[in-house]
């Protein structure tokens, strides 16, 4: 008897006869059942069913967000003070090295636009992070339950975002006494951030299924999320980036919305539209290609894991 892994369609299934009884043997015959399994084939399903499938189980995705919170202690005074206290030391951190190695030389509210940029990084990183584990690490849902696997990192971009929430009443506090502009203008703050969390989800999904195919991207992504932060506009300023770098900064699919970040916030205008418009196609771009390459590996994952 050949036997594949779980949850996967059987190709083959008939009974083999075993040579007839002797005659006046007494014994009964007997017939053993043969079973062939094989994997589905690689391949993308029909979307809308598969859509309206994953937005049927939206609850699932977010049951899982709070699970992985009440892990964290998200519900209790001190894991919700540690939630704001992370990102605002890392700021203080790197304010601290950038006042060194400027000697004081700093733009104006340097502090507002550096812990906007890595309030808004943080939500992304820590996505990211969590969704390169979610589908290994959840291997017995995989495959004892019959689900979209998608929302495996889409909840953990649900995870970030719920983590993302509380550090901009911090930043509010930082806005107001940084004498920084309130208007209307801050309106373009809800699209800067569907924008971002969109270009997240689409990148969970594609690290998410890189994951299963080559386990060593979980220990290289800590370097590649650092060196990504460097080469976006966060300890700087786009503008003061020198010309022979802008062409490098430009090719950053983070540099157009985080830029547009920063005037909204900082420069209390209205951001770029060409900006805008140029962070939208990425990250629509980052989340049809990375979904489409989840969706079409997804149903292989129960062989890899």
């Amino acid at each position: 008897m050949t036997r594949g892994r779980a949850n996967l369609p059987a190709v083959e299934r008939g009974a083999v006869p075993s040579p007839p009884a002797a005659a006046g043997s007494g014994e009964e015959t007997f017939s053993a059942e043969r079973h062939v399994y094989a994997p589905h084939r690689i391949g993308l399903p029909p979307l809308r069913p598969y859509l309206r499938e994953v937005w049927r189980r939206r609850q699932f995705a977010a049951e899982l967000s709070r699970t992985t919170l009440r892990a964290q202690h998200f519900q209790t005074a001190l894991g919700q003070l540690w939630l704001l206290l992370n990102p605002l030391l890392l700021t203080l951190v790197y304010f601290m090295l950038v006042e060194i190695l400027r000697r004081g030389a700093r733009p104006p509210h340097y502090f507002a636009h550096l812990m906007a940029g890595l309030f808004a990084y943080h939500l992304f990183s820590g996505a990211i992070t969590q969704a390169s584990r979610s589908v290994v690490s959840g291997g017995r849902l995989v495959l004892n339950t019959a689900f979209p696997r998608t929302l495996l990192p889409l909840s953990a971009v649900a995870t970030g975002f719920m983590r993302f929430l509380p550090t901009l009443g911090v930043y509010a506090v930082v806005h107001v006494a940084s004498g920084l502009p309130v208007g209307p203008h801050l309106l373009w703050v809800v699209p800067e951030i569907a924008i971002l969390v969109l270009f997240t989800a689409g990148t969970a999904m594609l690290v998410a299924a890189a994951q299963v195919y080559f386990r060593d991207v979980a220990s290289f992504l800590p370097y590649i999320l650092r060196i990504w932060m460097y080469g976006t506009p966060i300890l700087y300023f786009l503008a003061a980036v020198p010309d022979r770098y802008r062409t490098i900064i430009d090719l950053n699919p983070l540099t157009p919305v985080f830029a547009a970040w920063s005037d909204t916030l900082i420069q209390g205008t209205a951001p770029d539209l060409g900006y805008l418009g140029w962070a939208l196609a990425w990250a629509v771009a980052a989340c049809v290609g990375g979904g489409l390459f989840f969706i079409s590996r997804e149903r292989e994952f129960a062989v890899r894991l």
